[in-house]
């Protein structure tokens, strides 16, 4: 390349450095705006607010009710909108929320977006139909076994949580497939122990699940310990679920750093997973305490 052909590709070549660099810092400041996490809200107000346009006062159901519009609107409507199906940046990499029972990542015909909308419509249409008097459709039973039924689910979630976030670090496990059935049989022999650990990649993927997992679960137990009121009281099981909700406002901490960390267990650097795994093993034992209370006649 002669001196004159240098000459004039260096601009150009500057200029593609510069724009270049341009769209890579507004990606990546986009993408710190739409990682804000939301902030907590109080159950009671926005039950208020939801129930105000209906001329209506609560009754029972109704705080679990708009609390759960809540946090699916909050999922859709936050900065950045609903990110888990996007297929360009910022969004493409800041996929780590929690999902509704639809595929997360649907984007046409149809979108997920779409189809939790529709969902979020129904749960306006059911809490307009629970606060009505002249309507008896719609329904909410406050009772100790649907209460323990729930907790029942949210256990095995955080108990599937905690397992994954402890997998950030190399554990050997005893393999559990064939456990409790005598009589089960497999195609091929497994060894007794496995090896489990979190791909390198997928570290913040689970750690940031999870935390918007327990965000949602911290505002339903707060809804639930206003529906379930006069049944927490029966069974003396108030300050169990006060325990459960504490539980969950230590997961939504700030991190001190700014990424997720990953070191070893008693080594130099932090482990954020496993950190919000005692988290979750924690409220995780006291669900299980609280379904024993529940089950008590």
């Amino acid at each position: 390349m002669d001196r004159a052909s240098l000459n004039r590709f260096l601009p150009r070549g500057k200029f593609v450095i510069a724009a270049s660099s341009l769209l890579a810092a507004s990606i990546i400041a986009t993408g710190i705006y739409w990682s804000i996490p939301p902030a907590s809200f109080d159950v009671n107000e926005v039950t208020a607010g939801r129930l105000a346009p209906l001329d209506s006062s609560p009754v029972v159901g109704s705080t679990s009710a708009a609390t759960l519009i809540e946090i699916a609107e909050t999922l859709l409507k936050k900065p950045g909108g609903f990110l888990s199906n996007d297929v360009m940046p910022p969004g493409l990499y800041l996929d780590n929320i929690p999902k509704f029972n639809f595929t997360n990542d649907s984007w046409l015909f149809p979108a997920s977006e779409s189809q939790y909308e529709e969902a979020i419509a129904a749960l306006n249409s059911y809490l307009s139909r629970v606060v009505d008097a002249d309507q008896s459709d719609a329904q909410f039973y406050a009772r100790a076994d649907n209460l323990a039924s729930w907790l029942s689910n949210v256990e095995s979630r955080l108990g599937s949580l905690s397992q994954r976030l402890s997998a950030s670090v190399l554990q050997q496990r005893a393999n559990t497939d064939m456990a409790g059935d005598p009589s089960a049989m497999q195609s091929t022999p497994a060894r007794a122990e496995v090896a489990v650990k979190t791909p390198w990649l997928e570290i913040d993927d689970v750690f940031f699940e999870a935390r918007g997992a327990t965000w949602a679960l911290l505002h339903l137990l707060r809804a639930a310990e206003v529906d379930f009121v006069q049944v927490l009281d029966d069974k003396n099981a108030g300050a169990s679920l006060d325990q459960i909700i504490r539980e969950l406002e230590s997961s939504q901490r700030s991190l001190g750093f700014p990424m997720v960390l990953n070191g070893s267990g008693f080594g130099m650097f932090a482990n954020h997973s496993l950190t919000m795994a005692n988290y979750v093993s924690r409220a995780n034992a006291a669900i299980i305490d609280l379904r024993r209370l529940l089950s008590q006649g």
